[in-house]
């Protein structure tokens, strides 16, 4: 059943989201997601900087694994960003919908106008 799975796996971004919000303000000692928090927005912005970077590095490999992991890492620290700053990852989910069937070329264009 690849619907059902597709809709276990999407839903775990919701779970995540709250998960997340339940420990931005938390314990910094117990909560790595507190403590990145405490840091402020810049250090959490140059976290998913540094995740990008290990994602691509990853994909040059060629190691599946690897990608699949840097991959998550990137996914959840761009969730940690996104909760930060308030940004419901609906909304950006929302974005991708309104984008769907836009040529990439043809959306890109309208953003530069």
């Amino acid at each position: 059943m690849p619907g059902a799975m597709m809709s276990d796996h999407a839903e775990i971004l919701a779970r995540l989201e709250s998960v997340i919000a339940g420990r931005l303000n938390g314990d910094a000692d117990a909560s790595y997601v507190a403590r990145l928090h405490a840091k402020g927005l810049g250090k959490i912005a140059q976290k998913v900087g540094e995740e990008a970077t290990e994602t691509v590095i990853a994909a040059l490999t060629g190691d599946d694994a690897a990608l699949t992991g840097e991959a998550a890492d990137l996914v959840f620290h761009l969730l940690v960003l996104l909760g930060a700053r308030g940004i419901a990852v609906d909304a950006v989910l929302a974005e991708l919908v309104r984008r769907e069937g836009t040529s990439g070329i043809a959306e890109k264009a309208s953003r530069s106008r």
